[in-house]
């Protein structure tokens, strides 16, 4: 299972949203290239990007933190955040982005994902973000009547390279993660699943890997920050 580090942007700086409030912001660092790299340092295989400011506009706005992180990198990224037509998701990949990740589309315009699937087979990520098992959508601001494993369930046959369950009510507050509806997604579909919003702990990392759902890895952010997951033993933890 792979253990995604994770680096939001606002304002050009990393931070991390209490429950996708972005007025209960904590910044981590000014530098997020510097950061990218520490966490390559550290032994990641990958790193998880969010153009917070950009899931609200609708459109790139942490481009150039972006920018500036893929250029420090030698290990492959995926980006959410503001991505919603194709021209956008052609200019990430072009920058080197290894997968795009499209949420709000997801729900508004299927179609979208599916011909970005084809067109570009392995870089197209699904991002569901849900409370109570509702979908939410732009920057996790509306809330739609959409059930999690039904929009799930749409993308069976896309072609999608995995999806990516956030938990809003467990992201940020350090509670763990929300296994039981994680591993649930992951045994209704056939598409990797990646667990993100609560993982506070190297307990919470093996917990997922321990469900009994094939899932394909981790997001965590507040915890590394914070200290509370050391990243080699958390590394080497999952690779036992």
């Amino acid at each position: 299972m792979i253990l995604y580090p994770a680096i939001d942007l606002k304002d050009g700086q990393c931070v991390r949203l209490l429950r996708g409030d972005m007025g209960k912001s904590t910044v981590f660092s000014d530098d997020p290239a510097a950061q990218a790299r520490a966490f390559q340092d550290a032994g990641c295989e990958w790193l998880h990007m969010v153009d917070l400011n950009g899931a609200f506009a609708g459109q790139p706005v942490n481009a150039e933190a972006v920018t500036a992180i893929l250029a420090a990198l030698s290990i492959p990224a995926q980006l959410g955040g503001g991505i919603r037509d194709l021209k956008t998701i052609e200019m990430w990949l072009a920058k080197g982005l290894q997968r795009v990740i499209l949420g709000t589309v997801a729900v508004e315009n299927p179609d979208l994902v599916r011909e970005a699937a084809h067109l570009f087979p392995g870089q197209v990520a699904v991002g569901i973000d849900a409370r109570n098992g509702k979908v939410a959508t732009k920057g996790w601001a509306e809330e739609t009547n959409v059930m999690v494993t039904d929009l799930a369930r749409r993308f069976e046959d896309a072609g999608v390279a995995a999806i990516i369950y956030t938990d809003i009510n467990r992201d940020g507050a350090m509670q763990g993660p929300n296994i039981k509806e994680t591993a649930d997604l992951a045994r209704a579909v056939s598409i990797p699943v990646i667990a993100s919003g609560g993982v506070s702990s190297i307990a919470d990392l093996k917990a997922l890997k321990e469900c009994g759902a094939p899932l394909n890895g981790a997001i965590s952010g507040r915890a590394i920050y914070d200290g509370k997951i050391d990243l080699v033993q958390a590394l080497a933890a999952l690779r036992d």
